[in-house]
């Protein structure tokens, strides 16, 4: 099924596109392999770029969705899309930190694994949303400048879907991970459409 919206990121965004067909496909040891090629040695600042376009992706979707979207399921467990798009807002940055803090060598020695589902508020708001993304990206970018030169070395974060990777690696699966959700908002967007054209079609 076309996806506009992530096809039209293809040249903003192709190292996380490239990694994010994987999930598409089906197959995530494709997507592993594909983290591994694209977030080598000085790959940090190239990926900070894309995930800013892959937030203002975010941002323009939650921009245009009806109000009554955001009570509607997101697409993921039994969120609504306003705690699928807290989750995604708050996964992106926390990935990136994490990058960051191995990067740094201050990685907490008692670090817990990442508990994979956490959703945010469902009383967010579209404004208060779009803060977060974009707060996100300001995040995202100082976590970027701390990675950089550090790409290649590991971060013991520890996910129970995709194990242990790279610093790099984990500052470009924060967008695989926001093109996850924002792969789920594209349907919706699609569902309301063909609602809104139905009904017109009945009215007609």
């Amino acid at each position: 099924m076309a996806n506009p919206r992530i096809d039209a990121l293809a040249d903003l965004a192709p190292d996380i596109v490239g990694a994010w067909r994987g999930i598409e496909a089906g197959a995530f040891i494709a997507v592993r392999r594909e983290l591994r090629k694209r977030a080598g040695a000085g790959t940090a600042q190239g990926i900070n770029g894309q995930l800013a376009h892959v937030a203002q992706a975010l941002a323009a979707v939650t921009e245009t969705l009806p109000d009554r979207a955001f009570g509607l399921p997101g697409g993921e467990e039994d969120w609504t899309v306003a705690q699928a798009l807290g989750h995604t807002a708050d996964a992106r940055a926390g990935l990136a930190m994490a990058a960051s803090l191995a990067a740094q060598g201050r990685w907490p020695a008692d670090a817990a694994p990442v508990v994979p589902g956490i959703p945010g508020e469902a009383g967010t708001d579209r404004a208060g949303l779009i803060r977060r993304l974009h707060g996100s990206t300001r995040i995202i970018e100082r976590a970027a400048r701390a990675v950089a030169g550090h790409e290649t070395d590991p971060c013991p974060l520890e996910h129970p879907l995709v194990g242990r990777m790279r610093c790099g690696e984990w500052l470009l699966f924060a967008g695989v991970h926001d093109l996850m959700h924002l792969e789920q908002l594209e349907r919706l967007e699609r569902e309301l459409a063909d609602e809104t054209g139905a009904a017109g079609t009945a009215g007609a």
